[in-house]
C-alpha cells in the first residue's frame, strides 16, 4: 500500500477526465487516495446542476465504485475538527479538517498558484510566499 496519502477535493473529482486518471493512479499504488461523503456530496451536486444528461443514480453508482476499489479511501471521524480551523473560505474547513485527519500529505485541489500564495498569506506566512514568489521568476 502507498505510505503517501493524497486527499481530494470536490474540484479534481467533478471533471470525468481528471477523476479517472486520479483513480487510476491511486490504484496503481502511486499514492493513497482518500475523500470525504461531504466531498462526494460535492462534486455530486454540481454535476446534477450543471449536467442535465447525468442523473443521481449514474453519479452514486460512481460513488459506489470509487468508495470499493480503494481501500480505507473515506475517510470519516474528522468532524471534531472543524471548528477549530480558521480559513478563508470558511466552506473549505472540512476539506483540511479530513485531510489533517487522514494525515494526508496533500490536498489535491485545482487552485492556482496565485490562489494558492494568496492563502498563505492570509495564514500570516508573508515569508513563506516571498520565498515562494522568488522560485516563480
Amino acid at each position: 500500500m502507498a505510505r503517501f496519502t493524497a486527499f481530494f477535493d470536490a474540484n479534481v473529482l467533478y471533471p470525468a477526465e481528471l477523476r479517472n486518471l486520479l483513480m487510476h493512479l491511486a490504484l496503481a499504488g502511486i499514492f493513497r487516495a482518500t475523500w470525504s461523503n461531504a466531498v462526494h456530496h460535492e462534486w455530486i451536486e454540481s454535476l446534477l446542476r450543471n449536467r442535465p444528461d447525468l442523473n443521481r443514480q449514474q453519479l452514486n453508482r460512481t460513488r459506489k465504485l470509487m468508495d470499493e476499489a480503494t481501500l480505507d479511501s473515506l475517510v470519516t471521524g474528522y468532524e471534531h475538527l472543524i471548528p477549530a480551523l480558521k480559513l478563508p473560505d470558511e466552506n473549505d474547513r472540512h476539506v483540511l479538517a479530513a485531510a489533517i485527519h487522514t494525515k494526508a500529505k496533500v490536498i489535491v485541489t485545482p487552485k492556482s498558484t496565485e490562489e494558492f500564495l494568496k492563502l498563505l498569506e492570509a495564514q500570516g506566512l508573508p515569508r513563506s510566499v516571498a520565498a515562494l514568489r522568488h522560485l516563480l521568476v
